[in-house]
């Protein structure tokens, strides 16, 4: 029984979330973000698609405050939104 009230055995280590996992924004940092990606589903019948820009810039925002865990955005699938780095526009063929 006096190992059931030991406490110190065991250190508590805090860890990031699983992926798919996000931490509530209990302090609204990234609430604009996130109002104007549902406003833009609502006025889009809810077509994601449609949204791809306002869904990246909430989820930089997420980011940006370690809400979420930071992932390059290609790998969020946002590769054809992100700008091409200044050595290829330079190179780009008018």
């Amino acid at each position: 029984m006096s190992t059931a009230m030991n406490f110190s055995t065991k250190s508590f280590k805090p860890r990031a979330p699983d992926k798919g996992s996000f931490p509530l924004d209990h302090f609204g940092e990234c609430k604009a973000f996130k109002e104007k990606f549902m406003q833009c589903l609502r006025d889009n019948s809810f077509d994601n698609s449609k949204c791809r820009i306002q869904s990246k810039e909430y989820l930089e925002c997420r980011m940006d405050h370690q809400l979420m865990a930071r992932e390059p955005l290609q790998k969020l699938g946002f590769k054809d939104l992100m700008d091409p780095p200044p050595s290829q526009e330079e190179s780009t063929p008018r």
